[in-house]
């Protein structure tokens, strides 16, 4: 469906540079990186917004490089909304039907299926500052998704929300998802998101597409140092691979060596997640696995979790439940064992 090559477009000081993407017919993709990173850009250039200084970018097979954004089959919701406070719901949405001087058999059957879909036919003769955030997020979509576009751009439709909204917009975007099967390309800078929405992420840094899998291959299996810290990896290690002639590789560390099982390719750096590290006040059996003792260095409290940073040394942080830290009664200065399965090592190259 969009299938992007070695695009390059320069504003003032940012530059994507090289950005190459397939997006397949029908898939929920979620672009994620820190701020300034690259993600709107992208976004819109997709919808036609900027000029191409180099690239090519095709949509439903057909090269779309330079075509009219009104041409390319695109609807975009930013995360403000854009709604005209001076309409009403249903003049905002009709806005971009009327546009493109649709009939009225058009406008009256767009018009029931965005009604019924979102379930917003009590709305329509309010104004945007009526409405609450959530409800002025389904306004923008079924106003985007009103003139049937091939593709759906969503610009961190969800960052301005309170939790709970945000949660409820977020089931909202999946059941809208698996009702339409809409092409959609969704930005956002919170990683979590980014898991719970999309069938594939794209991560995005300075400009540069640093990765793009499967939720579970940027979550477990970062290919750089950039992505592993973007998904909140925390524990990343610099070492070498020792290759084993019998049993498992070994990543050997300044001071520790861990056991690990994708190694047999090399690599200069080890990341452990810290919900695969366990915190128990006696030993652990080390069989397929790591296990040793160090000193609870720091507490991070996160509500309903904790994170507990342990010096082993190396320091290696890991994620438990409050009830697992009011059970050990943990405190700093503690000495605990730490244990990780072999498994939980992801060994790359930086």
């Amino acid at each position: 469906m969009i299938r992007i090559r070695n695009l390059c477009i320069e504003l003032g000081d940012f530059t994507l540079k090289n950005a190459s993407l397939d997006v397949a017919e029908g898939e929920y993709m979620v672009v994620v990186g820190p701020t300034g990173a690259g993600k709107t850009v992208l976004l819109e250039s997709i919808a036609g917004l900027y000029p191409i200084r180099q690239g090519q970018i095709w949509l439903r097979g057909d090269e779309a490089t330079r075509l009219e954004p009104e041409r390319r089959g695109v609807s975009i919701v930013y995360q403000d909304h854009a709604l005209f406070p001076h309409l009403s719901v249903q003049e905002n949405i009709l806005f971009g039907l009327k546009m493109r001087k649709a009939g009225p058999d058009e406008i009256k059957k767009a018009m029931a299926m965005v009604v019924d879909l979102f379930e917003i036919s009590s709305l329509l003769h309010r104004r945007p500052l009526t409405l609450s955030g959530g409800e002025r997020q389904k306004v923008a979509l079924a106003r985007a998704l009103s003139v049937h576009p091939d593709v759906l751009l969503l610009d961190e439709p969800l960052s301005a929300l309170d939790p709970q909204t945000r949660e409820a917009v977020q089931e909202e975007l999946h059941r809208l998802h698996r009702t339409l099967r809409i092409t959609t390309l969704h930005v956002t800078h919170d990683f979590e998101e980014a898991i719970a929405l999309g069938e594939r992420i794209v991560v995005i840094g300075d400009g540069e597409v640093k990765q793009v899998g499967s939720p579970e291959e940027i979550f477990r299996r970062p290919n750089s140092e950039f992505v592993a810290r973007f998904a909140m990896s925390r524990n990343i290690f610099p070492g070498a691979v020792v290759p084993a002639e019998v049993g498992k590789p070994r990543f050997r560390l300044d001071q520790a060596i861990f056991a690990v099982t994708d190694g047999n390719n090399g690599g200069n750096r080890a990341v452990v997640r810290p919900e695969d590290v366990l915190i128990s006040l006696a030993a652990s059996p080390s069989n397929e696995g790591n296990a040793f003792f160090g000193e609870i260095t720091r507490i991070t409290d996160r509500g309903s979790t904790l994170y507990v940073a342990v010096d082993m040394p190396p320091v290696i942080t890991a994620l438990i439940t409050r009830n697992a830290f009011r059970e050990m009664s943990l405190a700093v200065g503690m000495r605990v064992n730490v244990s990780f399965q072999a498994s939980s090592v992801h060994v790359f190259q930086a």
